[in-house]
């Protein structure tokens, strides 16, 4: 028995380390004092030169499956935006919302429906960038959209067989002891309860509990009001329609102060007014509204030199620059001064001291002072910003004109992917990727672009997570601590269900939700056993609870890919995702044994 003593010690001491460095990590990463992807990857290193965990365990999550599928959707979301697709379906989806509960149920039923079908990582790859956009052209936080909507599509996954990962490993599990599979539709009885009641805390809470992060100064703060003009092309969408059909009414940051039509001037224009082929819109604001009004498919610059320059537009960059005394086209128009040929740039707006500048582009007299947006090519920043002819020159960040011609591209290569993982044809992994170099190949997104669009910090968090769910696996502190709160339950069938649950939402809040399905599954099952009672229930238990995981940004896959675009902080999980971890728990605990009874 000697043999056995500094064995039990060595792993007596590994958990008690384990649970140690994670409680420490979630401290850090409730508090903010450290950056959660730092954090995460501290705890691993700990664990690491601890001995706890192997260097192949340690690292293993670079090559996990998810992070690797999570990267190239992060690709194939990017270039459906890119391309214009995706915004102009969510604008048609979306709508113009009235209030902010308005703006949420819409962000959260049509993303919660579509979950029921396809991977909710891909869901929600694609809504963040769309949200994004959507957000700031309404005026409305994405720090309120962001996390209802991801909460509202982790419940619709819970609708159907093939909604999550969990339910397919779940149902693998049930089909080893019973020989039967779950049906597609079996617990959809289970989810849509729970869908239906989440979306209403979602509305209602997250108004009170989820904080406004948006940064201090908005849009609408910046000083410089620019003046520009868009053209309605022929042919376009936008035909037809009236002002606030396009969404051209209420732009946040942005005015629309006339429409020259033939000559004729419209100053005040009414939202019924409907647009027509050649409509030149005389615009007022700020430079972000400026970005988003470019992505509308069917406006372009009214200027046709933009067309005329030398670099494809998908190249171009979008520049501010101050015009100086020293400028040789001051006292002269930009169309006088020939400013395209001069510079090998095209002036997009102009900006004089919060006026509104009632000209057109062209017939705008230079003045020094001026801030000019143009769109150039990267060479233009080179040559300029050492020049006497312009006191600042400095890059918009952001920019990309959308490729609107490759937007059926774009959307059919979405499609192919979602089609062939849902019926199976090939991995999550492999039709992700096969989707990102597919768009990369037609040019839907440009390496460059791709490279950006990916939310580095979110994989790093994502890949450290699985190190120390395997070190918590691998020293038994995850056992230990299901089979003390399981001992503590008694006899009681239902009280025994709802400590299994808490038990596995508690494991799927500190990893992933497979490994925690997989770690409680056989737990439950024999219990269930023990009992003499029906299995199922404590199964759909599993299930639900394993995909459930909203207190902490670990919870659940998605949960992490929302945490830098929303600008959330831990906290913000712990309040709006605490209590519906609760109501979800309370609502499965209560139905689980109605639609599967304990007595079999």
């Amino acid at each position: 028995m000697d043999w056995i003593a500094p064995d039990f010690l060595q792993q007596y001491w590994q958990a008690g380390l384990t649970a140690t460095v994670t409680v420490v990590t979630l401290v850090l990463m409730l508090s903010g004092r450290r950056a959660p992807d730092m954090a995460m990857m501290g705890a691993v290193t700990v664990l690491l030169f601890a001995g706890v965990l192997t260097p192949q365990e340690a690292l293993g999550g670079m090559s996990n499956e998810g992070m690797i599928t999570v990267a190239a959707l992060f690709v194939v979301a990017a270039a459906v935006e890119r391309t214009g697709a995706l915004q102009t379906i969510i604008d048609r989806l979306l709508g113009q919302p009235r209030s902010l509960p308005t703006a949420q149920i819409r962000t959260m039923i049509g993303p919660g429906i579509l979950s029921a079908f396809m991977n909710n990582t891909p869901v929600v790859a694609l809504m963040v960038p769309a949200l994004r956009g959507w957000a700031r052209k309404h005026g409305l936080s994405i720090s309120k959209l962001l996390m209802p909507m991801n909460c509202a599509v982790v419940l619709g996954g819970l609708c159907t067989l093939i909604g999550t990962s969990t339910n397919v490993v779940v149902s693998g599990l049930v089909a080893e002891r019973t020989g039967n599979a779950l049906g597609m539709f079996e617990i959809t009885w289970l989810g849509l309860p729970l869908f239906a009641i989440g979306i209403v805390y979602l509305v209602v809470a997250s108004n009170v509990l989820l904080k406004d992060r948006r940064p201090a100064m908005s849009a609408s703060d910046d000083p410089r009001q620019y003046s520009l003009e868009m053209l309605v092309e022929p042919g376009s969408p936008l035909e037809g329609q009236t002002i606030e059909q396009a969404g051209l009414r209420g732009l946040h940051g942005l005015f629309l102060m006339e429409i020259d039509r033939d000559g004729h001037v419209m100053a005040a224009v009414a939202p019924t007014e409907r647009l027509e082929a050649g409509d030149r819109l005389v615009f007022v604001g700020v430079v972000d509204s400026v970005l988003e009004l470019q992505k509308i498919r069917g406006l372009r610059p009214a200027t046709d030199q933009v067309f005329k320059l030398n670099d494809p537009r998908s190249e171009r960059v979008l520049v501010e620059a101050v015009v100086s005394q020293s400028c040789p086209l001051v006292g002269r128009t930009i169309r006088e001064g020939r400013f395209r040929s001069t510079y090998d740039a095209v002036v997009i707006a102009v900006a004089r001291d919060g006026e509104r500048l009632r000209m057109k582009i062209g017939d705008i007299e230079l003045q020094p002072g001026d801030t000019l947006l143009l769109e150039a090519s990267p060479r233009f920043l080179e040559r300029q910003r050492s020049s006497r002819h312009f006191y600042l020159v400095s890059q918009v960040a952001n920019f990309a004109p959308p490729r609107h011609d490759r937007a059926w591209i774009a959307l059919t290569v979405l499609a192919g992917m979602v089609l062939a993982a849902t019926l199976g044809l090939v991995p999550m992994v492999a039709a992700a990727l096969a989707a990102a170099a597919a768009v990369l190949a037609t040019s839907c997104i440009s390496a460059t672009d791709a490279r950006r669009s990916i939310e580095w910090e979110s994989l790093l968090l994502i890949a450290a997570s699985f190190g120390l769910a395997r070190a918590i696996e691998k020293t038994g502190l995850d056992e230990l601590i299901a089979q003390s709160a399981i001992g503590a339950a008694g006899d009681s069938p239902l009280l025994v269900l709802a400590t299994i649950y808490l038990i596995t939402m508690l494991a799927t809040e500190l990893m992933s939700n497979n490994a925690a399905a997989v770690l409680m599954f056989p737990i439950a099952w024999q219990t269930a056993t023990n009992l003499g009672v029906n299995p199922m229930p404590f199964a759909m238990a599993v299930t639900v609870a394993a995909s459930c995981g909203f207190a902490t940004p670990m919870g659940y896959q998605t949960n992490l890919m929302i945490y830098g675009p929303g600008g959330y902080k831990f906290s913000d999980y712990t309040r709006l995702g605490g209590p519906l971890n609760l109501i979800v728990m309370a609502v499965t605990v209560l139905l689980a044994p109605l639609i599967w009874p304990f007595s079999r």
